[in-house]
């Protein structure tokens, strides 16, 4: 069995909780958890569920990465991708420098053709592949969004950052992925575009929902519903709407507001509805899979594991859907089954989610607490839940 040592999760709650001076007691009266399941985390007995790491986080005053232990900086300068994020953390600061004299760019379709062919790498979990690329990318389109400005080169722009911002975050540089929205921003105003505009604040509600900032990520949503109404009624404006609300339903279920997860799932299923499969608008996988998806992620939020397992099973992943969201669904099912006892199932689907997205399955925390959680669940560990633990670092 994996000796899982200090360096987890629940051992660095244990350390914030020390340093605040509260006592588990305290703690635990702070937070909506038991006592027990706190110092059962912390003994490393049970996995942090990211609710719970969520909630403490709040209640400590500190950054979930610290509690998480993101960046997975061991792991990271194995793999060679450490060194990818300081070109484009220097990438990011060159927004207004204006023209560069020095720096001959590609002409400027092949630069916005460019820019959604790094959104299709991150899509197909391709992180390594796109982060070399996109610094040379985003000071191509700085230059000659500067030169010849364009609503298409600051539209480019802006998803150049947000790829930026999609990378950072799946590799757990969280302080580097907000610089990014708000370079996203920046160019989103200068294109004009309501949607893009819009698109950035959905994230920015993510952000805020992954720190347990429920209230925020809310209001960030209803920003982004003010935003896209300014745009023209089009299916891109919808799609964006669509994906407002499946944001939406996924903060309000860690908010525990039950009433309003099923209302926003209304909507974007309605949306979804009417214009069926969306995948291909600002890469959001919108559609009538994805509202599926956000259904069953929405129970597991909501704890409601018994639920969110029987929706599991039924859920048909059309061959289209992006291969992020698809290795999103088997962690978030993987969660589901070991938490229902179905530790063996638990297994089979972590394997699956390596399988389609190996990069974005190592350094998804959610996945690395399952592994801890089967880990402790298993007498006697099978090899490829040692193999899985050894990989992911544990």
């Amino acid at each position: 069995m994996p000796n899982l040592d200090d360096d987890h999760t629940g051992a660095r709650i244990r350390e914030q909780r020390k340093l605040a001076r509260l006592t588990q007691k305290e703690l635990a009266d702070r937070l909506p958890y038991s006592y027990s399941y706190l110092t059962q985390v912390e003994c490393g007995a049970r996995p942090a569920t990211s609710d719970f790491v969520a909630a403490v986080a709040h209640c400590l005053g500190v950054d979930v990465t610290i509690l998480t232990g993101q960046p997975y900086v061991t792991e990271l300068q194995r793999d060679r991708l450490a060194e990818l994020v300081r070109p484009i953390r220097e990438a990011l600061d060159l927004y207004d420098l204006g023209v560069n004299p020095d720096l001959r760019a590609r002409p400027a379709s092949v630069l916005v053709a460019e820019a959604d062919r790094l959104c299709a790498e991150v899509r197909a979990t391709h992180l390594r592949n796109a982060a070399r690329a996109l610094p040379g990318a985003i000071a191509e389109l700085t230059h000659t969004a500067w030169a010849t400005p364009s609503t298409a080169l600051w539209q480019a722009l802006a998803s150049t950052y947000r790829t930026a911002h999609d990378i950072t975050v799946k590799l757990g540089y969280y302080d580097l992925s907000a610089v990014a929205l708000d370079r996203m921003a920046w160019a989103a105003e200068r294109a004009s575009d309501p949607c893009l505009g819009a698109v950035r604040q959905y994230m920015r509600a993510l952000v805020y929902f992954r720190e347990g900032e429920y209230t925020i990520g809310q209001r960030l949503i209803t920003s982004g519903h003010g935003i896209v109404t300014a745009a023209e009624p089009s299916r891109e404006a919808l799609a964006v709407t669509g994906q407002l609300h499946l944001g939406a339903s996924v903060i309000a279920a860690r908010a525990r507001q039950t009433s309003t997860v099923i209302g926003h799932i209304t909507e974007a299923r309605q949306i979804a509805k009417r214009i069926g499969d969306a995948s291909d608008v600002h890469w959001l996988s919108f559609g009538p899979a994805n509202v599926a998806l956000h259904r069953m992620s929405a129970a597991v939020e909501m704890r409601h594991y018994d639920a969110a397992l029987k929706q599991s099973r039924r859920i048909m992943l059309p061959p289209s859907l992006a291969t992020s969201r698809r290795a999103h669904f088997f962690i978030d099912r993987a969660r589901t089954e070991m938490e229902t006892g179905h530790t063996e199932a638990a297994l089979r689907s972590l394997v699956d989610a390596r399988h389609a997205a190996p990069e974005q399955t190592r350094y998804h925390p959610g996945a690395r607490e399952t592994i801890s959680g089967l880990v402790h669940l298993s007498r006697r560990t099978p090899d490829t839940l040692n193999h899985m633990a050894a990989w992911v670092g544990l």
